[in-house]
């Protein structure tokens, strides 16, 4: 009877520790579970771009998001990629969706990202419908954005998408920024309230494109002086 209870004692010890053992396996087991599942998310977010970059058709770079300013109404993002990588100010930063931002800042290893949202960035936009050609100004919030000079009887409907105009030269013809989600006229103003909703995943991105455009920029305003200056040389001739 001693040695069966010895026995006993030393089948339960051996099995409590391999239970322990089997149980720290399993849990190493679904934490590498998890990284694979965060992997594949990232693969698919990368292959998305890729293709994206493809149908672009122009020169893109891949940025990881490092960091986001948490300050109100304040939407702005850091990035891995500086001016080392050849990244200046004012170029246009999209994900696989749509238009983010455009860059603010840039030093040699990162760079800062304005998003559209931002109350201070303003985006020269067009309905893909019809032309018509407006501005889309940041709202403060992540999903929102304000088309705030439209009078009331503007050809502008609830599902219009928009796109970037070209205008400006900052950001290339047809790349897709939001869809008008409110109409709102105002008979007793000159504007109606316009709002939509971006098309890229502000508050989700992980990696976003920074692109280098291949076309003309299109100023918004001419330069006088500079015409006078070729009418009067042309003049002299």
């Amino acid at each position: 009877m001693i040695e069966q209870t010895t026995d006993s004692i030393n089948s339960y010890q051996s099995l409590k520790k391999e239970n322990q053992r089997l149980r720290e396996e399993q849990l190493s087991h679904q934490a590498r579970l998890l990284k694979f599942s965060a992997l594949e998310n990232e693969n698919i977010r990368l292959r998305a771009l890729l293709e994206n970059s493809f149908k672009l058709g122009e020169q893109v770079l891949v940025a990881e998001l490092l960091s986001v300013n948490m300050a109100p109404y304040e939407h702005i993002v850091v990035v891995n990629k500086g001016t080392r990588f050849g990244v200046h100010p004012q170029q246009p930063v999209l994900d696989a969706n749509g238009v983010v931002g455009q860059v603010f800042r840039a030093l040699p290893m990162t760079s800062e990202i304005m998003l559209i949202t931002d109350p201070n960035h303003a985006i020269p936009v067009q309905v893909n419908r019809n032309g018509l050609l407006t501005i889309a100004v940041g709202s403060g919030q992540t999903n929102k954005l304000i088309l705030p000079f439209l009078p009331s009887n503007a050809d502008i409907r609830p599902g219009d998408l928009l796109i970037t105009s070209g205008l400006g030269g900052n950001f290339p013809h047809g790349y897709p920024v939001a869809v008008v989600d409110d109409f709102t006229s105002q008979p007793n103003k000159a504007f109606a309230t316009i709002t939509a909703t971006p098309k890229a995943l502000l508050d989700r991105n992980r990696e976003l494109m920074i692109v280098w455009s291949k076309s003309t920029p299109v100023p918004l305003i001419s330069k006088p002086t500079e015409n006078k200056l070729e009418s009067t040389n042309h003049e002299n001739k």
